[in-house]
């Protein structure tokens, strides 16, 4: 079968290996439709992506249909179309007794921290599989990130009629965005980059859109009444964005960091006491995540253009080493 391996940073190349096997009991073969293509991979692939070697294959969105399973499975059956928990986790640490598996203590992530399913088959545990034979495979391609900004509002604690502030309308600040929409909350979208932000506005029907400028705050408080934001949530991952976004909780207010980087954040604690913020990471997502993501996808309330660009598995290699961007969530079909 065919892969794509990215060697070392800007080096990738396609290869060929023995199709997968199934081993275990509960082992299931998948063969592999649609993989997304997200930051932590355009990241791996230029060389900056922490908790990262090469080489590796990667791809952890994926949707699959069931080809084989080993005697014990029993929760999916050959030809079920599904999506993959990418986050494999020992179920015994601190973390996973209190069912935070998503930061497991030695959590391995596909395609970062074990080879994911950039290929054309891949085996795995059948506890890492959700059914959704309801869904399209681009839609289930889609649930893992979007499970991703379903767990940042689940961490937020946010109730309905709170005022909320998303900082970046890439891929996860725009499933942020939407499901704090859906639990009620009034919302305000903010980029930097206008083109961006107008096409998430479309998907994310937000209450206010808000171009970053050298007013953040005053044009925050006047689309809140004159009040900063209940909560604020940072899916930039970027260091500036991630120190400035303190300025914008109101007191006693909520701050979750969804992006990830590799530099140091620093704050002014004076100002972080006197607001008693409240400062949240939030990492990957949980099995609950996923389910509130399928669930809200059956009743409609994920609206189609999340995806703006799909491409060939063989035109992979340029679009990474294009490194164009310039759309919300590219997807790879096979």
């Amino acid at each position: 079968m065919k892969q794509l391996v990215v060697n070392e940073p800007f080096n990738m190349t396609y290869c060929t290996v023995e199709k997968p096997t199934i081993q275990g009991k509960h082992d299931v073969l998948l063969k592999i439709s649609h993989i997304g293509i997200c930051g932590t991979d355009t990241h791996a692939f230029a060389g900056n992506q922490p908790f990262f070697q090469y080489p590796r294959v990667l791809g952890h969105e994926l949707a699959a249909v069931v080809e084989g399973i080993g005697e014990g499975v029993a929760h999916v059956s050959a030809g079920d179309r599904v999506t993959i928990i990418p986050y494999v986790h020992c179920g015994e640490c601190v973390a996973c007794r209190k069912g935070k598996t998503n930061c497991c203590t030695s959590l391995q992530v596909l395609g970062v921290h074990e080879n994911g399913g950039m290929g054309e088959y891949l085996v795995v545990n059948e506890n890492m599989l959700v059914v959704g034979n309801d869904l399209t495979g681009e839609q289930l391609a889609i649930v893992e990130p979007l499970s991703i900004g379903a767990h940042a509002v689940r961490r937020s604690e946010l109730i309905d009629g709170d005022t909320v502030l998303v900082i970046g309308a890439g891929p996860i600040g725009l499933g942020v965005a939407r499901f704090a929409k859906l639990r009620g909350a009034k919302t305000v979208l903010m980029d930097v980059n206008e083109k961006r932000l107008l096409e998430g506005k479309k998907w994310t029907d937000p209450d206010e859109i808000l171009l970053v400028n050298e007013q953040v705050v005053e044009k925050l408080k006047e689309k809140f009444d004159g009040e900063l934001p209940a909560v604020v949530f940072d899916a930039t991952g970027n260091q500036q964005s991630m120190e400035s976004s303190f300025e914008y909780v109101c007191h006693g207010g909520t701050l979750i960091f969804v992006g990830l980087m590799k530099k140091t954040i620093t704050f002014h604690d004076p100002d972080f006491h006197a607001r008693e913020i409240t400062l949240k990471s939030s990492r990957n997502a949980t099995l609950e995540d996923f389910m509130t993501v399928i669930n809200h996808m059956k009743n409609g309330d994920i609206k189609p253009g999340y995806v703006t660009e799909s491409l060939a598995f063989d035109d992979a290699i340029n679009y990474f080493e294009n490194r164009n961007y310039n759309t919300n969530k590219a997807q790879i079909t096979l």
